[in-house]
């Protein structure tokens, strides 16, 4: 029997885990951390990049399911998607789980085979 959630949780966990690997689309989220919605304007500033860059970026974090994207007229605003990166903790929270109660048993045989 195994503590792992099931398959889906683990694609979606791989989706957000995959879209936070890169440094920008991590500097966005953390620009995002105080749950207000963000113009791409707001976002784009102090980057090195173009507000279009700034989109494809968003657009990823958005196709994980780690941002909404909101229109209001001709503005756009992104906000966190907070059930997203708590199901990926979540999902983190089991494997670590899994790995503490196998090394557990582990730590357990390796003593019965000392004595």
């Amino acid at each position: 029997m195994s503590l792992l959630p099931d398959n889906e949780s683990a694609v979606r966990a791989a989706a957000v885990f995959a879209a936070l690997g890169d440094p920008t689309r991590l500097a966005l989220v953390e620009r995002l951390r105080d749950g207000r919605a963000h113009s791409i304007m707001q976002l784009s500033s102090g980057f090195d990049l173009t507000r279009q860059g700034v989109t494809k970026h968003l657009s990823a974090l958005e196709a994980a399911g780690i941002v909404i994207r909101k229109r209001t007229g001709r503005q756009t605003h992104f906000s966190i998607e907070r059930k997203t990166l708590e199901n990926s903790a979540a999902y983190l929270a089991s494997v670590s789980q899994q790995w503490d109660e196998t090394l557990g048993r582990l730590e357990t045989l390796l003593a019965k085979t000392r004595d």
